[in-house]
């Protein structure tokens, strides 16, 4: 089992609800069409049927993978949170130190990221890198591109 991860109550609630989807929905489709192409025939030439074979394949590992996250899963109380230090759900704005440029992110677990929305993971290499600090400090995280410095100019919740 994978480490614990951290999710808002409505994070969560969208983990269950895909879970209950693949579940009830995904798997007994992809059952049908499995019945379907093995009613067709000979089972070694037969495209569809291993095709449909392989779709359950994956479509069970996915319900694995997704059980052990939810099993994993716990909600944070964020009216308990430290609001002086970045921590995982934090509301950050930062300003990049070379260019200027000003952004603002909620550090969210992996599955909630949403870079486009806002939402950025905790795991990712800016994510860890501004874990901890302070409004004031500089965060110097390395990049693919090399070493970023931003400025923390916010946290909020």
């Amino acid at each position: 089992m994978s480490g614990v991860s951290y999710y808002t109550e409505e994070g969560l609630k969208k983990l269950k609800e895909e879970l209950a989807h693949l579940e009830q929905v995904e798997r007994p489709r992809v059952s049908q069409e499995i019945a379907d192409a093995r009613d067709k025939g000979d089972l070694s030439e037969n495209a569809e049927y291993h095709a449909a074979k392989e779709e359950q394949s994956l479509l069970e590992f996915k319900i694995a993978k997704l059980k052990n996250v939810v099993a994993s899963a716990r909600v944070i109380d964020e009216s308990q949170l430290d609001t002086s230090k970045i921590l995982i759900h934090s509301v950050v704005k930062i300003k990049n130190t070379a260019n200027g440029m000003e952004f603002s992110y909620t550090l969210v677990a992996d599955s909630e990221t949403d870079v486009r929305n806002g939402k950025l993971s905790v795991n990712s290499p800016i994510g860890k890198g501004l874990l901890g600090k302070k409004v004031g400090e500089i965060a110097e995280i390395k990049v693919p591109n090399g070493i970023m410095n931003f400025e923390i100019m916010e946290i909020s919740r």
